[in-house]
């Protein structure tokens, strides 16, 4: 892998992309993890204003203060990048607070506004600041098991990373001088409000899904924890596609119309 080929290759393609699009720049929210991290290190060494959105919602304090020191550590390094701390909790509470008091509160569902209103947030520093929103899923998460959440950590402008599988981004975030508590932070979404990791959630960790992603030999020949990882890779790319594809469109035949 030409680690530092890679890195330069990116931020070139987002400054290019930038450039024809006619925005000044780019926002990312900041999780305290590394995809975002390397994410937003590619994005501010293309030397254009980067804004930083840190958006706890009822956040573990730990994933907070990794989201923070990384984002002091992008201010100090390079003059283009700014932040902007938001806490969405009471947003969070009042729409909760307004949910049927006769129904069980859905936790997935709550989940997945948590994801959906800090998408909401990005929109409008990136409208206001006509800058593009940084995706910071990479190739396991969007194209693998479809690991984001529709239409909030998933709606974004440009996927800098999405062609990389979770090993590579940690190879570039060692490149990139990330910080080392970012690099060794179990991987979680920060969502649920504590620190449940995504091999908790998936039940499987992403070397795992990343072999099971590449896999097309014979299943004979499996070890009995290599058919269950198959079977977990299997199953969530198989219930995830509706993620992975575009919105579909009920085409009306010609002699109807």
């Amino acid at each position: 892998m030409q680690t530092t080929a890679i890195i330069n290759f990116i931020s070139d393609w987002l400054l290019n992309y930038a450039q024809t699009s006619k925005v000044q720049g780019f926002v990312i929210g900041i999780s305290g993890g590394v995809d975002s991290a390397v994410t937003s290190t590619l994005a501010a060494k293309t030397g254009l204003p980067l804004i930083c959105v840190e958006m706890p919602i009822h956040q573990n304090k730990i994933q907070v203060d990794r989201g923070l020191k990384h984002i002091a550590w992008l201010r100090e390094n390079f003059d283009n990048v700014s932040s902007i701390e938001l806490s969405l909790s009471s947003v969070f509470d009042d729409f909760t607070a307004q949910l049927p008091k006769n129904e069980t509160p859905n936790e997935l569902a709550l989940v997945n506004t948590r994801a959906r209103l800090r998408m909401t947030t990005l929109y409008y520093f990136a409208q206001a600041n006509n800058s593009l929103v940084l995706g910071t899923g990479n190739k396991v998460e969007d194209f693998g098991i479809g690991f984001f959440t529709k239409y909030g950590d998933g709606g974004v402008d440009i996927s800098p990373i999405a062609d990389l599988l979770k090993t590579e981004v940690y190879t570039l975030g060692k490149e990139l001088g990330i910080e080392s508590d970012i690099l060794s932070a179990p991987p979680t979404d920060g969502l649920w409000g504590d620190e449940k990791t995504d091999e908790e959630q998936i039940g499987a960790s992403y070397p795992e899904l990343e072999w099971a992603m590449a896999f097309n030999g014979d299943t004979n020949s499996l070890t009995e924890r290599e058919k269950q990882v198959l079977q977990i890779y299997t199953k969530l790319n198989r219930v995830n596609q509706h993620k992975m594809h575009a919105i579909p469109i009920c085409e009306i035949p010609e002699n109807l119309k």
